[in-house]
């Protein structure tokens, strides 16, 4: 099985790279702008992808899109259509995208549509929704000039799918009336240690200070057909408030869900609180509530603040992120609260 963490060759990425041995609250005085920061290091070349449109004087709102879109074409495990199904065999997507003006949009279970975050930007800019899903989600992008791409799996998906159907023994849809119980459901860490979730999520300040963000991702591998994690939810996978800062997140979803998590990193920035504190006040809330759980997954989070001051922490050591600013390019490792 391929390794999560490494899914995008970062030799390809020309800027120079240096790797911290641990994460820092950036203490850079005035405002560092336009900024774009990502999680993990194939937040690299998201990054690039953003910056071509933040050096530029373009919106945050366009620089998160590129990132994501980057991202999306990318064949590879976590992100678009390239990654790891749920365990029917089916790939569906979730995102969402956010601007300076709380304005928001989501898409979540979408099949087959290859930019999911496009079609969360023209949610939020064509309806006067803020989520759709699943089939509906998918009528709608078609209705709005996204084609239908293939269902059939990507060379990596289908090896890792035929393994995974392997030693889970699941059948998928034969019986499905008579079925008693409802595993097996996705394991939260693969075989080779990685965590079985990695977003693409990007935040972003332009040079009219204005902040916007976005998520971008396949999912849980070998989830229940819909079930939806943090990714596409405003206020558990992004926030974004133009007056303080914003926060995105990566890991188990359903614990980000559970206490709101960007949305509580930013109000802790709100009550004066670094983007790195900020973070770690949000990844202490999930492990108070059950300490031995916590130690079974993992959920890291990335803040950036309106000074352009970044921070990050995570439950566990693994989580890494990915910088770029007018003054730097790099990856940064996480601070992390047990192990």
């Amino acid at each position: 099985m391929i390794n999560r963490r490494k899914f995008l060759k970062l030799s390809a990425i020309t800027a120079p790279l240096i790797a911290a041995k641990k994460s820092i609250a950036n203490g850079l005085e005035g405002t560092t702008k336009p900024i774009v920061v990502s999680t993990w290091d194939s937040g690299m070349a998201v990054n690039a992808a953003a910056w071509k449109i933040l050096a530029s004087k373009g919106r945050a709102l366009d620089a998160v899109e590129a990132g994501a879109i980057f991202m999306e074409n990318e064949m590879n495990c976590c992100v678009g259509l390239g990654g790891y199904p749920d365990r029917d065999g089916i790939v569906t997507l979730d995102s969402c995208i956010m601007d300076e003006h709380a304005n928001c949009g989501a898409v979540a279970g979408l099949e087959r549509i290859k930019h999911p975050v496009s079609v969360a930007r023209k949610v939020m800019e064509n309806t006067p929704h803020v989520i759709l899903v699943g089939a509906g989600a998918q009528q709608f992008a078609v209705e709005n000039g996204f084609v239908l791409e293939s269902t059939e799996l990507s060379a990596d998906a289908k090896k890792a799918y035929a393994e995974w159907l392997k030693k889970s023994e699941y059948k998928p849809v034969i019986n499905i009336e008579n079925k008693k119980a409802n595993g097996p459901f996705a394991p939260n860490f693969f075989d080779d240690g990685t965590p079985n979730h990695d977003t693409m999520g990007l935040v972003a300040m332009d040079a009219n200070n204005n902040l916007s963000g976005a998520v971008t991702t396949s999912g849980m591998a070998f989830k229940l057909h819909g079930r939806v994690g943090d990714s596409p939810i405003i206020g558990a996978g992004l926030f974004v408030d133009n007056e303080i800062g914003a926060a995105t997140s990566s890991g188990t979803g359903e614990e980000v869900i559970r206490i709101c998590g960007t949305h509580l990193v930013v109000e802790f920035m709100r009550q004066g609180l670094s983007p790195e504190m900020a973070c770690k006040k949000a990844v202490e809330r999930i492990v108070k509530r059950d300490r031995k759980k916590a130690k079974e997954l993992q959920v890291g989070f990335l803040a950036l603040n309106k000074k352009g001051q970044y921070g990050a922490y995570a439950i566990q050591k693994g989580f890494v992120f990915s910088v770029k600013s007018g003054f730097e390019n790099k990856i940064y490792e996480s601070k992390f609260l047990i192990r």
